[in-house]
């Protein structure tokens, strides 16, 4: 016969369920019943965070690292409006995630009290669902919410969780959690028709998104690619999904020198978006106008249907869409694959270091030669995210991490905290500019707290770069965003975190090897000079 148990128990029971190993956040007197059960309990661990925002940004990663959802908490009002930073995060940058605060008790819903605002309005606009949790449903209501995490483009969830309730029993339920279905396939005469469709093209190109990588279709786009001797271009956050030296890879949308990419996509006679999520980048903003455009997602196409063509939008299992067109024989087109190998020459080459500074290209480039090839290395938001997303030479995808759909600063610590605790087998670094880093370094606490040995790789240029950039363009004068009049973040030691400092790249590689190899984290400070960033990013995709 089943055991009855307490709301709190039952809650992290369903977490286990769920597949869960870390609950992070800040505590209150609310979540100390839900402490000491993951205390009690085997395989899963509350991780004390410095702030929620970055709760909610490692509840991200590992959502997106372990396809299991990720969980944070935060307390009221400041608690949970700091950590709707990394729910909103989890939201557009498609990863499962359930996001608990505390609630108030029934009787103090809609009265004023200190640090009560309403939590269910705060995250319904951040969340592909917002509830909260009952006595008498636990399993049943924190099932749901995982299946909503992940059924889909996955997502976060909110669940409130009224206080006063951790410790009242919960009903024993028989329910056990049922993963979403998969999608089915899309309809067989569209997939007949874009089959048509590319059979009669001359310079098809295919387009690869996120969506792509979380249906793991890596594999059936290199064998598409190759056989039909066709272009790929990839948003950022499907880099890995073909190797930047593949005959058929012409670059990366968006980022750095994507000018040059656009000289092969805007070609195309015929674009096949595979899992293309426009939560990166607009299709407008890329896409030539004479293309008509073939989706396959498990979504409908979001793009402006009286500009442009959408010719085919099958919804449905991306793996079943891509067998319509792989089944087709090789057809002759007219892609010049030489000549788009020398713009991707072309393109690699203004990315190299020149020597003449030292400068984010080279710090890139030691470290790409310094980090395993299985190493994980995630960014955070600035022009070196430009950089990084065009010329960071990427295995396999979940080794290069970004938010580029929220694009939220501060991301990169956090999210080489989370990675490291899903992969400690492996050597994780964040690559942060001085901007970011001063929105999250507290993190590094959290990375010594719970023995998650990272290396930050901080970029110094005293600079918000990417502003810079614009207010030059515009040719306005540099005001707000200077971090510093000049030097560095100070001090040999942040938060216990040892920080050596870095003037060329011969100087920065023995550094990086030292951290690489000291036990526990590690700063790497490198002085840069910004200005080798203008000639490379803020490029236009198309004319």
């Amino acid at each position: 016969m089943a055991q009855e148990k307490t709301v709190a128990a039952s809650v992290v029971d369903a977490l286990k369920a769920l597949g869960v190993k870390y609950v992070f956040g800040v505590p209150s007197g609310g979540w100390v019943d839900y402490m000491e059960e993951l205390r009690k309990a085997d395989g899963i661990e509350f991780v004390l965070t410095t702030h929620e925002g970055g709760a909610g940004m490692m509840a991200d990663v590992c959502g997106r690292l372990t396809g299991a959802p990720g969980a944070c908490f935060g307390t009221f009002g400041p608690g949970a409006t700091n950590l709707a930073t990394g729910v909103g995060e989890a939201l557009l940058d498609r990863s499962p995630v359930i996001a608990f605060t505390d609630e108030m008790p029934a009787p103090m819903r809609g009265r004023t009290t200190q640090m009560g605002i309403d939590h269910q309005a705060l995250f319904k606009p951040l969340t592909k669902k917002t509830t909260r949790l009952r006595a008498d449903a636990v399993k049943s209501i924190l099932f749901d919410a995982g299946r909503v995490a992940l059924e889909g483009r996955p997502g976060p969830v909110h669940v409130g969780l009224p206080v006063g309730m951790s410790g009242e029993k919960a009903s024993i339920e028989n329910v056990a959690f049922v993963p979403p279905e998969p999608p089915g396939p899309a309809g067989a005469a569209l997939l007949q028709k874009a089959a048509q469709m590319f059979a009669k093209a001359k310079k098809p190109v295919l387009a690869i998104g996120l969506g792509a990588v979380q249906a793991r279709v890596q594999n059936e786009i290199r064998v598409l690619a190759e056989k039909q001797r066709i272009p790929v271009v990839l948003t950022p956050m499907a880099k890995g999904m073909l190797d930047e030296n593949h005959r058929c890879y012409a670059g990366v949308v968006f980022h750095a020198l994507s000018n040059i990419v656009g000289e092969t996509h805007q070609q195309a006679d015929l674009v096949v978006a595979i899992g293309y999520d426009p939560v990166e980048f607009n299709y407008e903003s890329w896409m030539p106008k004479q293309a008509p455009l073939v989706s396959f997602d498990i979504e409908p196409a979001d793009i402006d249907r009286d500009a442009y063509t959408l010719a085919v939008d099958a919804v449905g299992d991306v793996k079943t869409s891509l067998n319509a067109l792989l089944e087709l024989p090789p057809i002759a087109n007219d892609w010049d694959l030489g000549a788009m190998a020398a713009r991707r020459a072309t393109m690699f080459k203004k990315m190299q270091p020149s020597g003449k500074v030292f400068g984010p290209k080279a710090a890139l480039a030691v470290l790409r030669d310094v980090l395993p090839e299985d190493g994980i290395m995630t960014c955070d938001v600035g022009a070196h995210t430009h950089l990084i997303g065009q010329l960071w030479r990427t295995p396999a995808p979940g080794l290069q991490l970004m938010t580029n759909g929220w694009s939220t600063m501060g991301f990169g610590i956090p999210a080489a905290i989370a990675a490291k605790l899903v992969h400690p087998e492996r050597q994780v670094c964040a690559v942060v500019g001085d901007g970011g880093f001063l929105m999250t370094a507290g993190e590094l606490a959290t990375a010594v707290r719970c023995d998650a040995k990272i290396v930050v790789v901080l970029l110094t240029d005293n600079d918000l770069a990417l502003i810079r950039i614009k207010q030059e363009k515009k040719g306005n004068p540099i005001y707000g965003t200077p971090v510093r009049a000049q030097g560095t973040i100070g001090g040999d030691n942040i938060f216990g975190v040892p920080v050596r400092k870095a003037h060329d790249a011969g100087e920065f590689r023995e550094q990086l090897e030292w951290a690489f190899a000291v036990d526990g984290s590690a700063i790497v400070e490198a002085i840069i000079d910004s200005r080798e960033y203008d000639d490379v990013v803020l490029k236009k995709d198309k004319p």
